[in-house]
C-alpha cells in the first residue's frame, strides 16, 4: 500500500473511529442546578459544609429515584430512571472525590461525615429494592457499586479523622486549603 492510499484510507476512516471511541472518552458528570453550583462554590472553603451539601443533594436525588420506582412501568419511566441513576452515581463519585481531597489535607470534616455515613445505608437499601429492568439495570448496578464505595470511604475516613484529631487536638475544627502558598513568617530582628 502506498503512502498516499494509506493516508486516504485513514482520512476516510477517521470519522468512524471518532464515533466509535467517543463514548469511551465521555465521563458522566453530576448535573447540578445553578443554585446547587452556587452553594457548592460558597462552601468551597468550608469542607464539612460542602460534604453536608453533597449529602443533601444525594438525598434529594434518592427521593426522586424512589418516586420514579413507584410509577407504572413505561418507556418514559425507564429513560428517566436511567438518567436519574446515572446522575446519582456521578454525584456520589463527585462527593467521593471531595472526600479524597479533604482527607489529603487533614481538613476536619467529621461534622459532615456523620450525616453521610448515616445516609449511605438508606441509599443502598433503596437502590437494592428497585426491581431491575433492562433499560436501567446497568445504571442501578453502577449506582450500587458507587454507593458501596462511598459508604466504605466515608466510614473509613470518619474513623481516620476521629483517630487523627484525638491525637491532634490543636487542629480540631480547622479548615485547610493547601492550594494557597504558605506565607513564611517575617524574620526575627
Amino acid at each position: 500500500m502506498t503512502r498516499k492510499s494509506l493516508l486516504a484510507s485513514l482520512l476516510f476512516l477517521a470519522p468512524f473511529l471518532a464515533v466509535v471511541s467517543a463514548p469511551a472518552q465521555h465521563a458522566r458528570t453530576a448535573s447540578l442546578t445553578e443554585t446547587e453550583i452556587d452553594q457548592v462554590r460558597e462552601a468551597a472553603v468550608f469542607p464539612s459544609e460542602r460534604v453536608q451539601l453533597y449529602t443533601k443533594f444525594l438525598d434529594e436525588r434518592a427521593k426522586k429515584i424512589k418516586d420514579l420506582s413507584g410509577r407504572p412501568k413505561s418507556s418514559q419511566r425507564v429513560l428517566k430512571m436511567d438518567e436519574a441513576l446515572q446522575d446519582f452515581t456521578a454525584l456520589m463519585d463527585e462527593a467521593g472525590s471531595n472526600l479524597d481531597q479533604y482527607s489529603d489535607r487533614h481538613s476536619d470534616i467529621r461534622k459532615g461525615l456523620k450525616p453521610l455515613t448515616e445516609a449511605t445505608p438508606r441509599w443502598l437499601t433503596m437502590l437494592r429494592m428497585i426491581p431491575g429492568e433492562s433499560g436501567f439495570d446497568l445504571a442501578r448496578k453502577e449506582a450500587i457499586e458507587s454507593g458501596e464505595e462511598l459508604a466504605d470511604q466515608a466510614k473509613r475516613l470518619l474513623q481516620e479523622q476521629e483517630t487523627y484529631f484525638a491525637s491532634h487536638k490543636d487542629e480540631n475544627g480547622q479548615e485547610r486549603n493547601d492550594d494557597k502558598q504558605a506565607i513564611p513568617p517575617p524574620p526575627k530582628p
